[in-house]
């Protein structure tokens, strides 16, 4: 019984690691070693080696192999979800990185999630400022971009248009 035991506390640190995104590995510790192999462990290493290289095919696959050993347990179950959306915002984040003007359907297909989850994962992350942009719903567009250099243009719009009135005024009181 105390070997069954160890082994669910053993997947428990592994899914805890997850949700940290924490780099530690939790076998380096001598404790664990003995246990690596084994089937259950097995799938939820299997499951972080895919999480750590933002796999999110193999991610799937691995919850869908291991259904018995992962979906069964009803504490993992019930953070599978935390697990697919920091996964997805992780290969999102890095998706969307070298581009200005990304389309939603484009990411959906990366994502494997519908254009619905996209937006709604986009908007929470442009929220949080972890991205600089705004979603444009009409074309299914996300355009990345710093809103303070919008800022400062129209900013220097704003003083250009005010010392253009300065002038102006300056002029019509020397012709009056």
């Amino acid at each position: 019984a105390g070997n069954v035991r160890r082994v669910q506390c053993l997947k428990y640190m592994v899914l805890a690691n997850m949700l940290m995104e924490s780099q530690v590995d939790p076998f380096d510790a001598q404790e664990a070693k003995p246990y690596k192999q084994d089937p259950e462990v097995m799938a939820m290493t299997n499951l972080v080696a895919a999480y750590q290289a933002n796999n999110i095919r193999e991610f799937e696959k691995i919850l869908a192999h291991n259904k018995r050993t992962i979906m069964d347990d009803p504490f993992i179950r019930q953070y599978v979800e935390d697990l697919l959306r920091k996964i997805r915002t992780q290969v999102l984040l890095k998706l969307v990185e070298p581009y200005t003007r990304v389309r939603l359907p484009f990411i959906s297909r990366a994502l494997h999630i519908p254009e619905a989850d996209v937006e709604q994962l986009l908007v929470s992350l442009i929220l949080d400022n972890r991205i600089q942009g705004h979603v444009d719903q009409v074309n299914q567009l996300l355009e990345v971009g710093d809103k303070a250099q919008g800022m400062n243009k129209y900013t220097a719009m704003d003083k250009w248009a005010s010392e253009i009135k300065s002038i102006h005024a300056t002029v019509c009181n020397k012709v009056l």
